[in-house]
């Protein structure tokens, strides 16, 4: 895989400096437009803003980009076809020449590679409800288990099975450490009501915790919970979640199709506050995100 490095990170990864990566699934298939361009602008000017450097991540031409630019984070917004990108995909991906918008599990991969330690997203993906049946269960999770690197989010999806993602994280060995928070969060809700085994309260703890797993060639999850302005109510939003999975059973949708269509549905049901919850969440780990880093290397 050939990796290419825009100018600024790669300075600054020189210089042994902060850098947050960032996957860009959320700017091809997450959001709306022209909401999906607006954010990925805001994520990047608040972690700038830390004193941290952005490095979006996607595939084009060939390459693997580190620090998409401009030119490239338009047409991740604007293009139909954009294709999404698991680490199964990014060898066909490349070898095609085609456009594609990395998932958690490929920007972890591609992070790593190119020596940076730190990633925000929205949630991590997980184990789906049902995975007993269909044996559905996300990349991210064995990536974030086989890199050095930690994650930063807004806990998981609440389509998943919560409580077999967090089983399965420890049987990987990734600590999930709640960032001012004892509960796992769940995306638009603060919290799922499952206990975390461990907290910190603020980024120097988060990063002696870093320091220390990553050390140990391993990943790991920092848990964020969504800000208390823009959360939302964790009954109204699991009622939403049944009907949403009812639907897409009976449509026979699965695998990497659910979870989006998942995600619009519960938007529509909740009159579109799911979406400002999102970006609101993106930007807050974002922004814990850039203070780890800095902890870290600044």
């Amino acid at each position: 895989m050939r990796i290419t490095v825009a100018p600024q990170v790669q300075e600054r990864l020189a210089a042994n400096g902060p850098v947050v990566a960032l996957e860009s699934t959320v700017i091809a298939h997450g959001l709306p437009r022209p909401r999906n361009l607006e954010a990925a602008h805001a994520v990047e000017s608040d972690i700038r803003a830390a004193g941290a450097v952005p490095a979006t991540i996607a595939l084009h031409d060939g390459l693997a980009i580190v620090g998409a630019g401009d030119v490239l984070l338009e047409r991740l917004a604007n293009e139909d076809g954009v294709a999404k990108a698991s680490i199964r995909d990014i060898a066909p991906i490349l070898a095609s020449r085609a456009i594609g918008a990395t998932t958690v599990a490929a920007t972890v991969d591609i992070a790593s590679r190119a020596g940076i330690s730190i990633v925000a997203t929205g949630g991590i993906g997980g184990v789906h409800r049902g995975a007993e049946r269909t044996l559905d269960e996300s990349a991210d999770l064995e990536a974030i288990a086989r890199n050095p690197v930690c994650v930063v989010a807004a806990g998981a999806k609440l389509v998943l099975d919560l409580a077999l993602t967090l089983e399965r994280l420890e049987t990987l060995g990734v600590p999930v450490i709640g960032y001012g928070t004892d509960e796992f969060p769940a995306f638009y809700v603060r919290s799922s009501g499952l206990r975390l085994a461990h907290r910190v309260n603020d980024a120097l703890g988060a990063a002696r915790v870093a320091k220390e797993q990553l050390s140990r060639g391993g990943g790991m999850v920092l848990c964020v919970p969504v800000p208390a302005q823009v959360a939302l109510e964790r009954n109204e939003v699991e009622s939403a979640v049944r009907r949403a999975i009812d639907e897409a059973d009976r449509a026979g949708i699965h695998g990497a199709e659910l979870t989006p269509r998942l995600l619009r549905a519960l938007g529509e049901a909740t009159h579109y506050k799911a979406l400002d919850a999102n970006v609101a969440l993106l930007r807050e780990n974002a922004r814990v995100a850039a203070q780890l880093a800095l902890a870290l290397f600044g």
